[in-house]
C-alpha cells in the first residue's frame, strides 16, 4: 500500500468526516449548555454519568471508570470533579469497604441542574444532527448515529 492508495484515502476522508461531525455536535452542545446552564459539555457528561450510579453492588464507579465514561484522563477527570464539587454539584466520600476508594455522588443541587439541562442538551443534539444531515458527506454518519440503540445498563443485564 502506498500513501496515495485509494482505500487509505477513502478511510482518511471517512475519519475526517466523523471528526467533523463530532466537532460540530460538541460545539453546538457546548454553546447551548454554557448559555442556558453555565455547564460545559464535559461537566454535563460527568453529572449525567455519576447520576446513574446506585447503592447496590457495583453501583458506584471508580475514578478510572468515570474518566473512561467521560473520555478524559484520570487527572483531568479529578480536576473536573473538584470544580463541580467546589460549585456544590458533587460530593466525595470514602468507600465503606475500602478506605482507599473515594466515591463521588451528585448532590441535590447537581441533580436539579442536570434535570434542568437535560432538555437543552437533547434539543441541541437534535438540532446539531439535523443541521449535519443537510451535508451530503455527513448525512450517512448522522443516519448511523440515529440507527444506534445502545441498551441502558438495566436492559443490558436483563
Amino acid at each position: 500500500m502506498t500513501a496515495t492508495d485509494p482505500a487509505l484515502t477513502a478511510l482518511a476522508q471517512s475519519w475526517c468526516a466523523l471528526s467533523l461531525l463530532h466537532g460540530r455536535i460538541e460545539a453546538h452542545l457546548e454553546r447551548a449548555l454554557q448559555t442556558g446552564h453555565d455547564l460545559s459539555v464535559r461537566e454535563y457528561s460527568l453529572l449525567d454519568v455519576l447520576s446513574r450510579q446506585h447503592n447496590g453492588p457495583g453501583g458506584h464507579l471508580q475514578m478510572k471508570q468515570v474518566a473512561d465514561a467521560v473520555v478524559l484522563s484520570q487527572s483531568a477527570t479529578t480536576r473536573l470533579v473538584t470544580r463541580l464539587e467546589d460549585r456544590g454539584l458533587l460530593s466525595r466520600y470514602l468507600c465503606d469497604t475500602d478506605r482507599r476508594g473515594i466515591y463521588t455522588d451528585v448532590t441535590d443541587a447537581g441533580l436539579a441542574l442536570l434535570a434542568e439541562a437535560r432538555p437543552t442538551n437533547d434539543t441541541a443534539l437534535r438540532e446539531a444532527l439535523d443541521e449535519a444531515a443537510k451535508n451530503p458527506e455527513l448525512a450517512p454518519l448522522v443516519r448511523a448515529v440515529e440507527a444506534l440503540r445502545i441498551p441502558a445498563p438495566a436492559e443490558a443485564s436483563a
